[in-house]
């Protein structure tokens, strides 16, 4: 992919292509992230794979658009604020909804990897806030 946006036509995304360290002060840990796509304005997707060391939890955080997370491998965890905690497992989907505060992460034994897709809203996908 280049530049800024969504590409204009089929583009084939090949993993392991453009692996990073996610910003610090994000999660417990530092974990990997891969960005598939990025939209450049409101509404469009935004979509990474990110891979977490086991243990390894985001802080809490939401989405203004809300967020669509697919469990790729490992085993995870998420929750939402004041909700109970969920174990996810390879092929599950969750949904949070826009503004619903929340976090995800690896269990202890495992490592996780998953797929996340949020959308932009004033430039933004992501609000992030304290440690879990």
């Amino acid at each position: 992919m280049t530049g800024p946006g969504l590409p204009r036509e089929m583009a084939v995304i090949r993993a392991g292509g453009a692996i990073e360290m996610a910003p610090e002060g994000i999660a417990s840990a530092p974990f990997r992230v891969e960005h598939l796509i990025a939209g450049a304005r409101d509404g469009e997707p935004t979509a990474m794979r990110a891979m977490l060391d086991p243990g390894v939890r985001t802080h809490w955080h939401s989405h203004p658009l809300g967020q669509l997370l697919l469990a790729v491998s490992g085993s995870g965890l998420a929750q939402r604020r004041n909700g109970p905690l969920v174990e996810l497992d390879p092929g599950d989907a969750v949904w949070f909804a826009p503004g619903e505060l929340h976090w995800h992460g690896a269990g202890q034994v495992d490592a996780f990897v998953y797929v996340s897709v949020q959308a932009l809203q004033n430039g933004r996908a992501v609000d992030w806030h304290e440690p879990v």
